[in-house]
C-alpha cells in the first residue's frame, strides 16, 4: 500500500496551520480592537472562503498562481517556481479555506478577555509585547487551541481548492481525499474505504486529543482540607 497521501496530507495540514496559526492570530487581535464598521467589512473579506464553495475558492487561486497570470509567472520567471500542479500547490488551498476559522476563533477569544488585565499590566510598566504572550495568550488558549484543531482538520480534508491548483498525480500531489474521489471514480471501493477508515481515525484522535486538554484545562483546583484550613 502507497502511503504517500497520507504523508501529503499531514504535511500539506501541518505546515497549513503553521501559516494559519500566526496569520489568523495576528487578523483576530488587530480586527478585534478595530471599530465597529470597519471591523464588519475585514470579517466579510476574510471571512468569505468559509461560505465559498471549495472550487470557486480554487479557480481564484488559479487566476491569482497559474503561470500565466502575473504572480505566477513572476514566481516561475525569477526562482523557476510553479505555484501550480505541485504538492506544495495544496497549502495555498488549504490555509485559504480553513483560515476563516482560527480566525473567527481567535476572535471571538480575543473579545471576551477581560481588559483591566491588561490595563493593570501597563500600570506595572509591563510592554504590550508581554502583554499579550504572558496574559491576553494564555487567558484565551482554549479559543486558540479550539481554532487550530479546526483549522488542522478542515486542512486535513481539504479537497475541491486542492483538487483544482494541486490535481491528482499518485506519488506527487496525492492526498487523501483526493485518492478517495479517484479510487472511488475507479471502482476501488475497498481501497476508497481504507483511506476514509485512516481520515477518520486521525480525526478522532485529533478531537480525542484537544478533549482531554480541555478536561485537563477546566479541571479544578484542589482546596485544603477544613482542618488545615482552620490550623493556626
Amino acid at each position: 500500500m502507497d502511503f504517500y497521501p497520507l504523508f501529503n496530507s499531514l504535511r500539506i495540514a501541518a505546515v497549513s496551520t503553521v501559516l494559519i496559526f500566526f496569520l489568523g492570530i495576528a487578523a483576530a487581535y488587530y480586527v478585534a480592537k478595530l471599530p465597529r464598521l470597519v471591523k464588519g467589512v475585514l470579517d466579510v473579506v476574510l471571512t468569505l472562503p468559509l461560505v465559498l464553495p471549495p472550487t470557486v475558492v480554487g479557480y481564484f487561486l488559479l487566476r491569482l498562481l497559474g503561470p500565466k497570470r502575473a504572480l505566477g509567472l513572476w514566481f516561475l520567471e525569477v526562482f523557476d517556481l510553479r505555484l501550480t500542479m505541485v504538492w506544495y500547490s495544496a497549502i495555498f488551498a488549504s490555509a485559504v479555506v480553513a483560515f476563516p476559522l482560527m480566525y473567527r476563533t481567535a476572535r471571538g477569544a480575543f473579545e471576551s478577555f477581560d481588559l483591566t488585565l491588561a490595563h493593570a499590566a501597563r500600570t506595572l510598566g509591563k510592554s504590550n509585547t508581554w502583554i499579550f504572550w504572558r496574559i491576553v495568550m494564555p487567558c484565551c488558549k482554549q479559543g486558540i487551541l479550539a481554532g487550530t484543531v479546526l483549522a488542522f482538520a478542515r486542512a486535513l480534508g481539504e479537497y475541491g481548492a486542492t483538487a483544482m491548483i494541486a490535481g491528482y498525480t499518485p506519488g506527487k500531489t496525492a492526498t487523501i481525499s483526493t485518492t478517495v474521489y479517484q479510487l472511488w471514480r475507479t471502482g476501488d471501493d475497498a481501497g476508497a474505504m481504507v483511506w476514509v477508515l485512516i481520515n477518520l481515525a486521525i480525526s478522532a484522535v485529533v478531537l480525542l486529543a484537544v478533549n482531554m486538554l480541555e478536561k485537563k484545562q477546566n479541571r479544578p483546583a484542589r482546596t485544603a482540607p477544613a482542618s488545615e484550613e482552620a490550623a493556626p
